[in-house]
């Protein structure tokens, strides 16, 4: 099968790019490893909610149908996405995980459950999130201890009783060991990575939340220092917290321990003070690794994230979106998701194809009666609509 542009990845990020594609009439495929659009969304935790309002949480073309103050659930979230994809016709084919990219003649091959796409131009949204980052000494641990990522998380009921270590104290880590020190008795380990200093549904918020909007689009941009050093921050490290604060953690019994858990002795962890911890379960909330390795091209650095410019890459005709910090600081929120994806779908629209002469052929031309590419361009993507019709 051939296509103008392969979308890898249907969460927010695909879908928005897809809306750009759609409005660019390009003939284009989303792939997406979830049996249904928004899974990404509901194999969080249960009791998960948005960071940012529902002002925020829109992609282009549709606002987000809730309260503009209101923070969305996981749940929400998901269906939104689901009737976003319907709303604008998008097409979309769940269940159908890339395994390769690569090139062959000059254009891009994608693999996916045994079918072969073919296109000019891959768009791959598939995020950094597919490969959980658990230190190596994790499989020393006492088999006595319920260990699990927080991507596995979903409330403390698969916990085993007795003591919890949350591993990684930024704000997936602090927002688990604030829910679970309810039913255990808590520690929450791992570097200090800050905190935002107001709570987001306080009287101050509505005010706050939009210069600090602004900050993360206009402000927080890999174009300025500022926003360098926090990307290689939040890739590092984490973000600070959020909805949670410490004081909050201190409120709920959480003992916070700035100390990294370093390794194992007798079965148990041990913190870089050389503490063991005697408790029953581990939860990693140590983030995710960069897993490219999918990708026959070379496009990665030595971060493990793609080399990119606002989502272009030194590849001709591939691109990425939904990065964290891709070009800002609002890259990584759904909310930034739409504006990444124009830019990236105006650079490829740009992009004369190459059309094939089996292409011209089928469109009646001849590469001398048409020496004009952008004439070609458009009568090339105006049969493509047609057939696809």
């Amino acid at each position: 099968m051939r296509f103008d542009t392969v979308v890898i990845g249907g969460g927010q990020a695909g879908l928005s790019a897809g809306y750009h594609l759609a409005r660019d009439g390009r003939r284009f495929v989303i792939l997406d490893a979830h049996e249904r659009i928004g899974d990404s969304w509901r194999r969080h935790w249960d009791s998960l909610r948005l960071f940012s309002p529902a002002r925020y949480d829109g992609l282009p073309g549709m606002r987000f149908p809730a309260p503009p103050g209101s923070f969305p659930t996981r749940d929400e979230m998901a269906d939104y996405l689901e009737a976003y994809a319907q709303r604008f016709e998008l097409p979309v084919r769940c269940g159908t995980r890339v395994e390769r990219l690569s090139q062959e003649d000059g254009e891009f091959v994608v693999t996916a459950g045994g079918q072969r796409f073919e296109a000019a131009n891959v768009v791959v949204a598939s995020g950094v999130w597919g490969a959980p980052s658990i230190p190596a000494f994790a499989g020393e641990l006492s088999p006595e201890i319920r260990q699990m990522h927080s991507s596995e998380y979903r409330n403390p009921a698969q916990l085993r009783p007795g003591p919890v270590l949350v591993v990684g104290a930024s704000h997936s880590g602090a927002d688990i060991a604030y829910e679970v020190a309810s039913e255990h008795p808590t520690i929450l380990s791992g570097t200090d990575t800050g905190e935002i200093p107001f709570y987001f549904e306080g009287r101050v918020a509505s005010m706050a939340l939009r210069v600090l909007w602004f900050a993360a689009t206009r402000v927080l941009t890999v174009n300025r220092a500022v926003g360098r050093k926090l990307r290689a921050e939040v890739r590092g490290h984490g973000g600070p917290l959020i909805r949670v604060k410490k004081e909050d953690l201190r409120k709920a019994g959480v003992e916070r321990v700035v100390d990294k858990t370093t390794g194992v002795r007798d079965g148990m962890p041990v913190l870089a003070d050389g503490r063991v911890v005697d408790v029953a379960n581990v939860v990693w909330c140590t983030g995710f690794r960069p897993d490219y390795g999918w990708i026959d091209l070379p496009v990665t650095g030595e971060d493990g994230y793609p080399e990119q410019e606002r989502g272009v890459t030194s590849v001709p005709g591939l691109y990425f979106v939904g990065l964290p910090f891709l070009h800002s600081f609002s890259s990584m929120l759904v909310g930034g998701a739409g504006r990444d994806a124009e830019y990236v779908v105006r650079h490829l629209a740009r992009r004369a194809p190459e059309v094939s002469a089996a292409d011209l052929t089928t469109l009646g031309m001849d590469h001398q009666a048409h020496g004009n590419l952008t004439e070609a361009r458009r009568l090339y993507q105006r049969a493509l609509r047609t057939l696809d019709r």
